[in-house]
């Protein structure tokens, strides 16, 4: 799905997405906004659509919207005059690979429902990472695909009509999780039906340098006091090893909990007594 393909889709989306995609996305939305108003400064918006978001921003925050689709930004625009948003700075038509901003510009960076319409989501990745400011955040929400079950069979049978549909039903977390300078700092699985994910990344510059120079170093050193050296793991890995690893000792915490057998106990006595 190239650029052209991006904007026929969201020519077509522009007279009903708001009652279509944008009600489904709708809780997702809402929930990033409230974290995003936690913050001070400058907001840039990729993929502002049809302006949804806009009026939910706090008075505190300059935000900037950015768009591939003119139809989409036309409605957009109509929003903020309705709504009187003296907060919303600008909106330009604008590739999302090649953002027309001066490094770290942007104090807070969102892309909602994006990565799996753009053509080239690695380099729109580098992009939101290189006008992000140090220790400024970079917020995704997207939906993530899945390898088994029914949910990943119905998302493959979708893949070839990506440029009908106007997004790519089957993509990986892997990714977006390739930016030296980010560090995830928070997953979270959003409504409806755990369909879309949020992951907030802080920028912190030198990140992902640091554990290469310490894997330069230290094998070297484990040579020396006669250990076997393994290869580094890649980044994506890493992060998917520490949540199943996590999410292990969840599982195991509450098997060994004696409160959550007495409980279950009690529910299924309920119900057999009902």
């Amino acid at each position: 799905m190239d650029t052209t393909a991006v904007r026929h889709a969201y020519r077509r989306w522009a007279p009903v997405y708001d009652f279509t995609f944008g009600k489904i996305v709708e809780a997702g939305r809402k929930h990033t906004v409230e974290i995003i108003n936690r913050r001070k400064g400058r907001v840039l918006e990729v993929g502002v659509g049809t302006g949804l978001t806009l009026p939910c921003y706090g008075n505190q925050l300059t935000v900037t919207g950015i768009d591939l689709s003119p139809e989409m930004l036309e409605k957009a625009r109509e929003r903020i005059a309705r709504h009187r948003l003296e907060n919303v700075a600008a909106l330009h038509e604008m590739d999302a690979t090649a953002l027309a901003f001066p490094d770290e510009s942007f104090d807070t960076v969102v892309a909602m429902y994006v990565m799996t319409v753009v053509p080239d989501p690695e380099r729109v990745m580098r992009e939101l990472e290189r006008v992000c400011a140090a220790g400024g955040e970079v917020i995704i929400v997207n939906h993530f695909s899945q390898e088994e079950g029914v949910r990943g069979w119905f998302e493959r049978k979708l893949a070839p009509f990506a440029d009908l549909i106007g997004w790519h039903a089957v993509f990986e977390v892997d990714r977006v999780l390739m930016c030296d300078d980010l560090r995830l700092a928070e997953r979270r699985t959003l409504r409806p039906f755990g369909l879309f994910t949020m992951l907030r990344f802080v920028k912190q510059p030198g990140y992902g340098r640091l554990p290469q120079s310490i894997a330069e170093v230290m094998p070297e050193a484990k040579r020396k006091a006669g250990f076997a050296v393994r290869p580094r793991l890649v980044e994506p890995v890493r992060v998917k090893i520490k949540w199943q690893l996590a999410r292990a000792l969840v599982l195991g915490r509450r098997f060994l909990d004696t409160r959550y057998w007495r409980s279950l106990y009690r529910r299924l006595a309920n119900q057999l007594a009902e």
